[in-house]
């Protein structure tokens, strides 16, 4: 037996230490959390993704009184730009989260499923999608969504015997 360590790199980041795109980006994540539909958690995610070309794909949780029928913002925003963009990679994603109308201190991290749709998302264009986490204490810059989960499922490990 042997034990494998995993790291991952995240950059903390305030406010005045991101670019202009970066700020901007999760500007349109931070608007996007008033389009969430969410009756039942309260708790409103907005995402905002900027592709190849500079164009920008918005999307907010939905959620459903069937609760496996709602959708995270992170997924809305790739299925869409997935959907109508499918030739342009997406370069980077900004996330953000409130509740009520406080959005959080610490930023909100995507869920398992929304991960492994952002690592399908890189793999599908062959390049790493910059991720942005946005909380109002400190923002969390990922260069790469593969960093958010190392052992991913990919289209290889269907073809594994």
């Amino acid at each position: 037996m042997k034990d494998c360590i995993f790291r991952t790199r995240i950059k903390v980041c305030s406010w005045d230490e991101l670019t202009d795109a970066q700020q901007s980006l999760i500007s349109e994540a931070k608007q996007m959390t008033a389009q969430s539909y969410s009756p039942y958690s309260h708790f409103r995610v907005g995402a905002a993704a900027r592709l190849e070309g500079g164009v920008v794909v918005k999307g907010s949780n939905q959620e459903n009184a069937a609760y496996p029928s709602g959708l995270c913002a992170e997924r809305t925003t790739l299925f869409a730009a997935n959907a109508n963009y499918p030739d342009r990679a997406v370069e980077s994603l900004a996330i953000a989260c409130r509740r009520g109308e406080l959005f959080t201190a610490k930023p909100g991290a995507p869920c398992g499923s929304c991960r492994q749709v952002m690592i399908e998302t890189e793999h599908r264009y062959g390049r790493p999608m910059e991720v942005l986490l946005y909380g109002e204490d400190e923002i969390y810059v990922i260069e790469s969504a593969q960093d958010l989960m190392p052992l991913g499922f990919f289209a290889e490990n269907l073809l594994e015997a």
